[in-house]
């Protein structure tokens, strides 16, 4: 008889990175939605996990932005102020102009330019629902400062990714398709392919304004 080898027993930080990204996917998901309580109780029931387990993902979150302190200590899911909605797009448009620029000066814009036609190809999926909406739609701009091969630009935009989920989840999904489709991100890539580096720019600060508007609802 073959003997079977046994699984490797799961370590504390397997549990712990489990964990995040379980709590992360509820709430970008939309499961929990802002201003929602995350009681440690609950969610260590749900996930058959322990509580400090569960507190360390929490923690971990609080960090991203997803997760704010409450009443009496308790964590929720985070609430953005229009104010604050509106410098998260403006830190965005810098990130994502510098992105624009770099990838215009550089060398391999050509290639860049492809790349990110085909990203445009997940944003023309009707079918999609909305977290795979706001995926494709994170994944193109993410994309995008990755292109400019500039680790710090890439880790900046990745320290706001939470709060970009919070600020989108924090409205209908039913009013967000025409934000998030080919046609509304089609002109950042036609305007790195002119190579216009301010035209470009101004395009990227019209994407963003209009992304604030929506959803700081002013």
């Amino acid at each position: 008889m073959t003997s079977v080898e046994p699984l490797p027993s799961l370590d504390r930080s397997t549990l712990r990175e489990r964990a995040l990204q379980a709590l992360r996917s509820a709430i970008t998901s939309g499961q929990y939605r802002p201003g929602d309580h995350l009681g440690e109780v609950e969610l260590a029931a749900r996930l058959g996990i322990s509580r400090g387990t569960v507190r360390e993902a929490l923690r971990h979150l609080q960090q991203e932005g997803l997760v704010t302190p409450g009443r009496r200590g308790m964590l929720r899911v985070n609430t953005l102020t229009a104010k604050e909605i509106r410098g998260l797009y403006q830190v965005r448009a810098a990130l994502e102009g510098l992105a624009v620029a770099t990838v215009i000066n550089s060398p391999h814009r050509d290639t860049a330019v492809k790349t990110l036609r085909s990203a445009l190809t997940r944003l023309s999926d009707h079918d999609a629902d909305f977290p795979q909406r706001v995926a494709a739609d994170l994944g193109f701009h993410l994309l995008l400062c990755e292109l400019a091969d500039n680790p710090m630009l890439v880790e900046s935009w990745k320290h706001l990714e939470g709060r970009i989920r919070v600020a989108i989840m924090s409205h209908d999904a039913a009013q967000l398709p025409e934000m998030m489709s080919h046609d509304r991100h089609a002109p950042i890539v036609d305007a790195i392919e002119s190579g216009d580096v301010p035209a470009a720019v101004r395009v990227v600060e019209d994407h963003m304004a209009a992304a604030a508007e929506l959803y700081a609802g002013v």
